[in-house]
């Protein structure tokens, strides 16, 4: 029986989110967070940033590496064109959510790969819709005095208590969490790792 490539894999990341994402398909890895500075330049588009932001973290990781595969991802939510960033503080949350409440928005995740023995590169992403409920101004309350909104790109997260605030998804479920598997294993297969 032939068994599976599974060369040495690092996650550019310490988002809990990505990790639990990575075991639930199997994968072993060593987690090197990247460091750079994630503020994305005004005027890029959000398919753009987020393979960009996610290139800029593989890059920072793979040049402290002599081998091994580093998978990094980057998530970025669009309102219209209009990227929503994590928040600073909760006003900033707030004004996320009101905004977002009883529309549709987009969710990009860049994905970047990078063989840091032979510096080979493969970047992607995946989009997906979300649509909002209306949201009454008490339910934006509650949910922001959960914490759950202020690390995480628009404002909140569809696996946790954000999933209330959700109507309907067109599109990747894992992308909008942070980390699209299928586009993952896509992208992995160029370096030889299959998954299943």
């Amino acid at each position: 029986m032939c068994s599976n490539f599974r060369p040495r894999l690092i996650l550019a990341s310490a988002s809990p989110r990505r990790q639990k994402l990575l075991k639930q398909i199997g994968l072993d890895f060593e987690i090197i967070p990247s460091s750079i500075d994630e503020t994305v330049p005004p005027g890029v588009a959000p398919d753009v940033a987020a393979v960009k932001l996610a290139e800029n973290k593989a890059i920072d990781v793979a040049r402290r590496l002599k081998d091994g595969i580093v998978i990094a991802a980057d998530t970025v939510v669009a309102l219209d064109d209009s990227i929503l960033g994590k928040p600073k503080d909760e006003e900033e949350a707030r004004k996320m959510l009101e905004r977002l409440s009883g529309r549709w928005h987009r969710v990009f995740t860049g994905i970047a790969v990078i063989d840091s023995s032979s510096s080979k590169k493969v970047t992607d992403y995946e989009e997906s819709r979300v649509k909002f409920k209306n949201l009454s101004s008490v339910e934006i309350e509650n949910y922001i005095r959960t914490g759950e909104p202020m690390d995480k790109a628009g404002a909140y997260g569809i696996q946790g208590k954000g999933a209330l605030l959700v109507e309907k998804i067109e599109g990747c479920y894992y992308n909008i969490v942070g980390l699209p598997l299928f586009r993952l294993s896509l992208v992995l297969s160029h370096f030889g790792v299959k998954i299943l």
